[in-house]
């Protein structure tokens, strides 16, 4: 596998070398930069199995790379910043290592990749079977999903809600796992069970295991605590339209 580091800390580079060549010491480390302006111009020029990439670069921040250049290859992002998460994977992004990261949390990662990698070789080698109607009275039964450039499927039941962001939908997992699914999430609503599935505002649809707690609020809305938490600051609330609809939800 070949592996290419961004990062401008020059200790910090060295210390991500030893830990990868300790763990799989068949990586190929071709290329260590450190700038946005190098890794642009590398990059127009070579092609890598996989980026682990800093965030906060001497000359910006790595996102400008994408908008320079295409990159195919999975990324692990590294940063002493928690608030590019959401960014993060909208980039090719497969992990999100939080600095000071450890030896451990490198072997989580390249775990991560490989079973990444492992699901889509499964995919690929399943029989092929007849391409049935879907009835969306009973709903998806899973979703094809954007890890990077590969592809994956998560089933119904693994799923905790969905949440729109700017212009992409996220299917966020039970163990707190994000994906980007290619759908808008008045496109997906339909294809869900009314059952297991509910919209409780124009950025959440939420599975009944996913709510944590609930509180009443003015004007019948209805505040709710999602498990596992979303990565965003903002109060989830049922809107005052659905408010009514969401209570008979819960009684079915």
């Amino acid at each position: 596998m070949t592996v290419l580091i961004i990062e401008d800390e020059e200790l910090a580079a060295n210390e991500l070398q030893n830990t990868l060549r300790q763990l799989e010491p068949t990586i190929e480390i071709v290329a260590v930069l450190g700038t946005v302006k190098s890794a642009v111009q590398w990059l127009k020029d070579h092609q890598v199995d996989l980026i682990f990439m800093d965030i906060h670069l001497g000359d910006g921040d790595s996102f400008q790379i994408f908008q320079q250049v295409t990159i195919k290859c999975p990324v692990i992002f590294t940063t002493a910043y928690d608030e590019y998460t959401m960014k993060a994977f909208k980039h090719q992004g497969i992990d999100y290592l939080l600095k000071p990261f450890d030896k451990e949390d490198v072997q989580l990662a390249l775990q991560k990749l490989k079973n990444i990698n492992d699901s889509v070789i499964k995919e690929t080698e399943a029989p092929v079977v007849p391409v049935l109607p879907l009835s969306y009275a009973q709903g998806k039964e899973r979703f094809m999903v954007n890890m990077g450039t590969r592809l994956k499927t998560i089933l119904v039941g693994e799923v905790a809600y969905f949440m729109a962001d700017d212009k992409y939908l996220f299917l966020i997992t039970r163990d707190g796992q994000s994906y980007i699914i290619e759908e808008t999430i008045t496109s997906l609503e339909p294809q869900l069970s009314t059952k297991d599935f509910f919209r409780i505002n124009r950025k959440f649809i939420v599975s009944l295991p996913s709510i944590k707690e609930m509180y009443k609020l003015s004007r019948n809305r209805v505040r709710i605590i999602l498990d596992p938490i979303p990565e965003t600051d903002m109060m989830i609330t049922v809107s005052e339209d659905r408010a009514e609809a969401f209570k008979t939800w819960l009684n079915l």
